[in-house]
């Protein structure tokens, strides 16, 4: 074990014959020892983790430049919340939990939200915090940072353990992974107090207290009866719809899903995170008819997805129901690792309970069996077509015109030239009208490619998840951000420039959230609570660091920016100027706000 201490050994005295042996005392204290330190170390090693994402401080700051000189990869952030959001999503791409690792108290609380939207999107992630010595917690006595965090973070998360003990720090870390990444992937809190760190153990007993987790996310098969269920509800469907979520995109059962939508025929409607697994050009691909296919279906088979807000809960208008809350008659198909996810909105008719990748091989094994089957009918494939292109041709319309200042869409047509060039780029996403404005906008071409802020809705997952884009697929990445959204983690700009990333920041600077046109409705001389500075340079601050900024105000200099930044591979910012009029409150969720329902 390479982290061990060795220490010489003595040489041998022969004794007499019953006497205790004058060595022995030597002997067992120059055998080689380890520490806390190592085995937290070794046991992630051990365990296939090679990088950690985190912010050093009391009491983990030995333990960071330990790992780095043990062969990790340490990247160190300016905010933990950034780093937890680079861990999370670093575990939504390998499928392997994402390492975040924070100091006490106020930097474990920066990390929770982090956890907290990991566990939300199930993405596998485990936030290591230091914390305060547990006699001295427990009688709050008041040490440094004091704070009982697994107390904290256990109803934030997926699970939480505290290891105390040396010798266990095999068990908690193997714990830790298997937790998130086993059934539906989340947030995982290893709490690892400072004193543990400095415990020494015998070098040996250590190495074999670690666990290398076995098969820790295994297949889960479902049953013949469910399957069976899910097929007949398909064979009787005269309009039905595949919806495919971020789940499904995680799962990286590529191959089973697009041979799955190939031998069926079904129309497929992808949620953001999930554009992509099939080209957004797709003959099959009904996002140009959204508003069309979820009211009209009448059988939906969910792939990972959930019938959450963004699918409005799978009833009301969108899908055809007379008033909010109405169901609007569809059967529903759900493919889920969870059981419980069944029923949580409306009635699912054959819940399909097991790994994506197993339950669609498992459909496509029933439906070569099946003489009787037959592709998804042509009125209903023919109808969406038709929408499909009267909608490109009225968004080609709109994308074709130049406005001066620029708005979403001449930007933004830019921007879908620009990933239709590399499609191997990975996009981000946030914002609320750059958010939405992109995800309709912006086609994808590969799985995995599209990281937004999902089923949260959360600001502030810009860099964090840039960085962990780039750190863990080594690919360019190109960063859409809505100019408010930005300001959650634009320090991290220097990270991407201490790292040398070849990240391309867009920042769409309309000068406020939502808009720069709200005025101070009381007549003082302070700005509206939503408006920034007029006419910011969001690229000085990338020029601040040593990486490349631009300032473009035309579609023209845009196209020039970002064609040099994915040639050059630099870290570069684009400060992105356009109308200050062009944006509308909340973006699409307007109706969330209650000023708006009183309208």
């Amino acid at each position: 074990m390479g982290s061990v201490e060795s220490q010489a050994s003595a040489g041998s005295k022969p004794v007499s014959a019953g006497a205790e042996d004058p060595n022995a005392q030597s002997q067992e204290a120059n055998r080689p020892m380890t520490d806390g330190f190592h085995l937290v170390i070794d046991a992630l090693k051990l365990n296939g983790i090679d990088t950690i994402f985190g912010l050093p401080g009391i009491p983990i700051t030995d333990f960071a430049r330990k790992a780095q000189a043990e062969g990790i990869r340490v990247i160190s952030f300016r905010h933990e919340q950034n780093a937890g959001n680079a861990a999370a999503i670093a575990g939504f791409m390998t499928q392997k939990p994402g390492i975040c690792l924070t100091v006490s108290a106020p930097g474990f609380l920066n990390g929770l939200t982090a956890l907290t939207n990991a566990t939300t999107n199930c993405f596998p992630m485990i936030l290591i915090s230091g914390s305060s010595e547990r006699e001295i917690v427990d009688l709050q006595q008041g040490d440094y940072e004091e704070m009982d965090q697994l107390a904290i973070a256990k109803p934030l998360c997926k699970a939480a353990f505290r290891v105390l003990h040396a010798g266990d720090i095999g068990v908690g870390i193997a714990r830790a992974i298997r937790a998130a990444v086993s059934g539906r992937p989340g947030g995982v809190y290893l709490d690892l107090p400072a004193k543990l760190f400095a415990q020494s153990m015998d070098a040996e007993a250590g190495r074999n207290s670690l666990i290398q987790v076995v098969d820790p996310a295994p297949q889960q098969i479902p049953g013949a009866q469910a399957v069976k269920r899910a097929v007949d509800l398909l064979k009787g469907a005269k309009k039905p719809l595949i919806v495919l979520g971020k789940g499904a995109a995680y799962a990286q059962a590529d191959a089973e899903i697009r041979a799955l939508v190939d031998k069926t025929g079904i129309p497929y409607l992808p949620m953001s995170m999930a554009k992509g697994l099939l080209p957004d050009t797709h003959e099959l691909c009904a996002s140009a008819a959204r508003s069309y296919v979820l009211p009209e279906a009448d059988v939906v088979m969910l792939v990972g997805a959930r019938l959450n807000w963004l699918l409005s809960h799978g009833k009301g208008k969108t899908w055809g129901g007379k008033e909010s809350k109405a169901w609007g008659g569809q059967k529903f198909i759900q493919i889920d690792i969870s059981p419980q996810e069944a029923d949580s909105n409306v009635r699912i008719d054959a819940p399909v309970v097991g790994d994506i990748g197993s339950c669609v091989s498992a459909l496509l094994d029933a439906l070569d069996a099946d003489a009787s089957w037959a592709k998804a009918p042509a009125g209903w494939t023919a109808a969406i077509a038709e929408r499909k292109s009267k909608n490109i041709a009225k968004m080609a319309e709109t994308l074709a015109k130049h406005p001066a200042p620029m708005n979403f869409h001449s930007a933004l047509n830019v921007v879908r030239d620009i990933v239709k060039a590399n499609p191997e780029a990975i996009l981000v996403n946030e914002g609320a009208n750059t958010l939405d404005f992109t995800r309709s906008i912006v086609d994808m071409y590969k799985p995995r490619k599209r990281l937004d802020v999902g089923t949260w809705g959360i600001m502030g997952i810009g860099m964090g998840f840039s960085v962990a884009a780039a750190v863990v697929s080594g690919l360019p990445v190109i960063a859409i951000e809505g100019d408010s959204a930005f300001g959650f983690s634009g320090m991290e700009v220097e990270t991407i420039c201490r790292y040398n990333l070849p990240v391309c920041v867009v920042v769409f600077n309309n000068n406020g959230v939502y808009g720069g046109t709200d005025v101070n409705r009381g007549g003082g001389a302070d700005v509206a609570p939503t408006v920034f500075v007029k006419g910011a340079r969001y690229d000085k601050l990338m020029e601040a660091f040593g990486g490349v900024g631009v300032h473009a105000t035309t579609p023209a200099e845009l196209r020039k920016a970002m064609e040099e930044a994915m040639r050059s591979n630099k870290p570069t910012l684009i400060n992105a100027v356009i109308d200050e009029t062009a944006g509308t409150e909340s973006g699409r969720i307007t109706s969330l706000n209650p000023s708006a329902k009183k309208k």
